[in-house]
């Protein structure tokens, strides 16, 4: 493919993940298979009601496969025209974009390491985790843990899911925490940096993956690096 190769992908599913959260899958027109490495991202082209065309990229959520479907993980942002067009679609219509794009993947060779994720941060690591644990060659000897932070348990989205993954794999940890958690939540609480050091522990010689906004993805870094670890071994994205 291209590298800056136009291609429309066809709705096929809209699920709502929280009342301003949309899980949405695509089948791209036209191919048997589309090719992207876990983490990757691409860039969505629309028109706005005055006529200009947009932009706007977005983690795949879905690792890759034989056929051509990716899926989005898209949160709703206020007065933003292209995330409340994305979630306002309809089974069957047609979305443009380009890619795949991006160096946000796992980095060889693997090693034991920790995702740490907020809101819809949590799109490359559905991509990578899924890939991850599917075949045991590629994850045997190691260890993963996701570190997600939400609100509410109501914005952990794909709960089931992760929960699902870490019953069928003993190498893989899921970690939810809320910062605002009801009387009833029996997880961790609080924010993703304060239980990060409780699964590093005195370890230098794992990787770190972090997505979400810059606030979390700073923290998150700042506190590896007191911990002595060396940057190379952090990777991360921002989402604004």
């Amino acid at each position: 493919m291209a590298k800056f190769q136009t291609l429309d992908a066809r709705v096929v599913r809209s699920v709502p993940l929280s009342e301003f959260t949309k899980h949405l899958e695509l089948e791209v027109n036209g191919v048997s298979h589309f090719g992207f490495v876990p983490g990757q991202w691409l860039s969505v082209k629309a028109i706005t009601p005055e006529g200009e065309e947009m932009t706007r990229a977005y983690s795949i959520a879905s690792p890759p496969g034989e056929n051509g479907h990716f899926a989005f993980c898209l949160n709703r942002v206020e007065e933003g025209f292209m995330s409340n067009y994305l979630c306002g679609l309809e089974e069957g219509a047609q979305v443009t974009f380009q890619g795949p794009f991006g160096s946000f993947i796992l980095r060889p060779p693997l090693r034991d390491s920790v995702f740490i994720a907020t809101g819809t941060g949590i799109a490359p690591f559905r991509s990578m985790l899924h890939w991850l644990l599917a075949d045991v060659e590629r994850h045997q000897g190691h260890r993963f843990w996701l570190l997600f932070g939400a609100r509410t348990e109501q914005d952990l989205y794909y709960h089931e899911e992760f929960e699902g993954l870490a019953s069928e794999h003993g190498n893989f940890h899921f970690l939810p925490t809320l910062s605002r958690a009801g009387e009833e939540w029996k997880g961790l609480r609080g924010y993703v940096q304060q239980h990060l050091g409780e699964i590093v522990g005195m370890r230098t010689d794992m990787h770190a993956y972090i997505c979400g906004l810059d606030k979390m993805v700073k923290a998150n870094r700042e506190l590896l690096k007191e911990l002595g670890w060396d940057r190379t071994a952090i990777r991360y994205e921002r989402y604004d």
